[in-house]
């Protein structure tokens, strides 16, 4: 099963558990702080997916692994939950909701669509695998080195969450050539039949391209009941950019 942690219920836990499926090169770790502030009325848990984090590393990271593996900790948070994904976690939390639709209340779908894009992030692994470890101890001393081939200082902070310093040698928690030989599937789109009939909400940073209006016809024919939102000064990584918003956007959908 994934690597996982769970934020119980603050206050009385009245409403279903929520997981946070974390996008790309992420971790559960990326949503700690936006998981506690949720888990007031009910329990938070955050997954490392496949190939990411403290979670066992596979051969293949297509949408239907993660979404079978996303299936195993919603069964252990109880059966049906509230589903929030970002990124690749969107893509594998809408699998989800298209194969196993029961296991899932309310679905929130953070910066992406079930649609492939045509960008390439294995320049992000280029940079990650050619970092030299050699004598790194502190994560500003990482920092400095990658700055050589990331030059966006929010990236390498990013990325650097997954850089495991305690290790002997130091070395990612990523499986950087699994994901590198996957990342067409990663950025791709299976084209999965199916139709989720539950409340879902689509929510982008109003300064992304990855949500444009030509895919809303697609979204809509297979998520009838989707919503739209927007979160203002906010690109891709919205819930980093503008975290207050955002979980006050998704804490108004799953508890309405």
């Amino acid at each position: 099963m994934l690597a996982f942690e769970t934020f119980p219920a603050t206050e009385t836990a009245d409403k279903p558990p929520l997981v946070i499926v974390h996008g790309l090169f992420g971790s559960g770790r990326n949503w700690g702080a936006i998981a506690r502030r949720l888990a007031d009325r009910r329990a938070v848990w955050t997954v490392d997916q496949r190939n990411h984090g403290f979670s066992p590393w596979a051969v293949t990271n297509t949408y239907p692994d993660m979404a079978a593996d996303l299936a195993e900790v919603v069964q252990a948070a109880g059966g049906r939950v509230d589903l929030l994904g970002h990124s690749m976690g969107g893509k594998a939390a809408m699998q989800l909701a298209l194969t196993k639709p029961d296991l899932i209340r309310k679905l929130v779908v953070a910066d992406i669509a079930p649609v492939a894009y045509t960008h390439d992030n294995t320049r992000h692994i280029d940079a990650m695998r050619g970092l030299d470890l050699t004598g790194i101890t502190t994560r500003g001393e990482a920092d400095r080195r990658l700055a050589e081939a990331e030059h966006d200082p929010a990236l390498r902070a990013f990325f650097l969450q997954s850089l495991d310093l305690k290790s002997v040698p130091p070395g990612w928690r990523l499986n950087l050539d699994v994901l590198e030989a996957e990342m067409p599937a990663v950025v791709g789109w299976p084209g999965t039949p199916g139709v989720f009939d539950h409340p879902a909400l689509f929510l982008s940073g109003d300064q992304s391209a990855y949500v444009l209006p030509e895919y809303r016809p697609a979204i809509l024919a297979q998520f009838p009941k989707a919503r739209f939102a927007k979160i203002y000064g906010a690109g891709h990584w919205l819930h980093a950019e503008q975290p207050r918003a955002f979980e006050e956007t998704v804490r108004v959908f799953l508890d309405a």
